[in-house]
């Protein structure tokens, strides 16, 4: 007699968010230009990165901006790694995944995903995407009131986020 184990519904995982930067190292007319490709992409405003602190021999001043970032939460994230992976032919390294549910990728052209076109005005960006998984549950660490630690057998580890990536996305983890 088989039986099936049935998973507690605070066990799933989900996706918390995706951000996506683009590290352009100057300001002026690249950073527009790399905030007209992540509004491409995700549909939503940009907002920039300003440096911490001045480096001389790349010409970078404190407090300049220097990257655009964008964060994706909700429903659209899950549509969003679909074509962002597709940039990267589905596979990923086990390096890119750490051991608390955090995924981290580099796409090296914007026009490989689906979608975004070729623009001369703009060129070609590469950008680093960090996704982070989640349970339920894991609201305690961030609320206002009565903060909380996640205890440590909830916490995502590698493993569990291999097997995410692989049911959810099809993507080849080597």
């Amino acid at each position: 007699m088989s039986q099936t184990v049935q998973q507690s519904a605070m066990r799933t995982i989900r996706v918390g968010k995706v951000v996506i930067n683009i590290g352009l190292g100057k300001s002026g007319e690249a950073i527009e230009r790399g905030k007209k490709v992540l509004e491409q992409i995700t549909k939503q405003k940009a907002s920039q990165r300003r440096a911490k602190r001045a480096i001389r021999d790349f010409g970078v001043h404190e407090g300049e901006p220097i990257g655009v970032l964008v964060t994706v939460r909700g429903k659209e994230t899950t549509d969003l790694i679909s074509r962002l992976l597709v940039a990267r032919e589905k596979k990923l390294q086990s390096s890119c995944f750490d051991g608390r549910g955090s995924i981290s990728f580099g796409i090296k052209e914007h026009i490989e995903i689906p979608g975004i076109r070729y623009d001369p005005a703009i060129g070609i960006l590469g950008m680093n995407v960090s996704v982070v998984l989640e349970r339920p549950g894991y609201r305690v660490t961030r609320r206002l009131r009565r903060t909380a630690k996640v205890g440590h057998r909830h916490i995502i580890n590698k493993e569990e986020a291999i097997e995410f990536f692989r049911a959810k996305f099809g993507a080849v983890v080597e």
